[in-house]
């Protein structure tokens, strides 16, 4: 099969298509055909600055990828609640840029047949990311939640997560995204100098807590807001916050939440915005695209 890999860290230009053996299918696991695949920050950090994420071990050439859309072709043995030809979306760690990829039943569930394959290929890995740390800062009915970067992957998903869930929402991003976070259901902010001035004009009755996807300024801006630590979280400037005492807060995919999620999509509660989509063979402008760190929504690869 094809799949994008690298032997050694570098710059985008280090990704290539490669050939490798079709993965095969053990006890409870199922073969997908990937149709799309979706490209994440942490996809460019493993391969720019040669990150491991926790419990995963490099090994080139290293195929990228962790979240993904297709059609199952093979079923292992002992799988009952799959079959050949259902069609899927789930998540497995540096596999997922490639023409076939082998997952457990634990990590996939049905995908909404509302949902186009650009939209189930983008849609595990912010979406998971975002109701984690929305559930980890107990964001419900009557918060006000700041959300750093909240035009982006994660943001965009936590922004429609909290307004579902009865919350108030303050999105920052830069003015040519303000009008895409209103659409959202947020009030928007710009970032940078002022902030936190311009936050507590918006919210003079305060904000409960806040949802960090920008890093270390970001997070600073929310110490001087928010009295109470534990109500703000980051997923990105993790020293920074063991430093302040902050949440540093790491998705925890499980199919019970990927399947929760897609029920709100399927009730019209959760939308995908896909900012660009690439074949395959152009992984490294997806790279590029998503390094310059002003990605509205999601960027999906398209496989075959």
């Amino acid at each position: 099969m094809k799949a994008v890999a690298f032997h050694s860290p570098g710059t985008p230009d280090v990704l290539q298509i490669m050939e490798f053996d079709p993965p095969v299918p053990k006890h409870n696991q199922v073969r997908v055909k990937v149709k799309a695949a979706g490209v994440q920050p942490v996809d460019c950090a493993i391969r720019g600055q040669g990150f491991s994420p926790p419990g995963v071990e490099i090994r080139y050439p290293q195929i990228l990828g962790n979240e993904f859309a297709g059609i199952i072709d093979v079923v292992g043995a002992g799988v009952e609640d799959f079959s050949v030809g259902d069609e899927v979306i789930g998540w497995s760690l540096l596999s997922s840029y490639a023409e076939y990829v082998v997952v457990p039943t634990s990590q996939i569930v049905k995908k909404p047949k509302s949902m186009s394959w650009e939209e189930a290929g983008v849609f595990t890995a912010s979406g998971q990311t975002a109701h984690t740390a929305l559930q980890e800062l107990g964001i419900g009915k009557g918060d006000t939640l700041l959300v750093h970067a909240a035009a982006g992957g994660v943001g965009t998903f936590a922004v429609q997560l909290a307004r579902a869930w009865g919350a108030t929402v303050i999105g920052t991003a830069s003015p040519n995204n303000h009008d895409y976070l209103r659409t959202l259901g947020a009030i928007p902010v710009t970032y940078g100098e002022g902030l936190v001035e311009r936050v507590r004009k918006l919210a003079p009755n305060g904000i409960d807590a806040a949802l960090d996807a920008a890093g270390e300024e970001a997070l600073r801006a929310s110490i001087e807001l928010i009295q109470d630590k534990k109500r703000i979280g980051t997923i990105v400037a993790f020293d920074l916050s063991n430093e302040l005492g902050t949440i540093p807060i790491r998705s925890k995919r499980s199919v019970f939440r990927l399947s929760e999620l897609t029920q709100m999509y399927e009730k019209g509660l959760l939308r995908v915005f896909l900012s660009q989509t690439f074949p395959l063979h152009r992984a490294a402008d997806a790279h590029r695209a998503v390094e310059t760190r002003h990605v509205r929504g999601k960027i999906a690869l398209i496989v075959n």
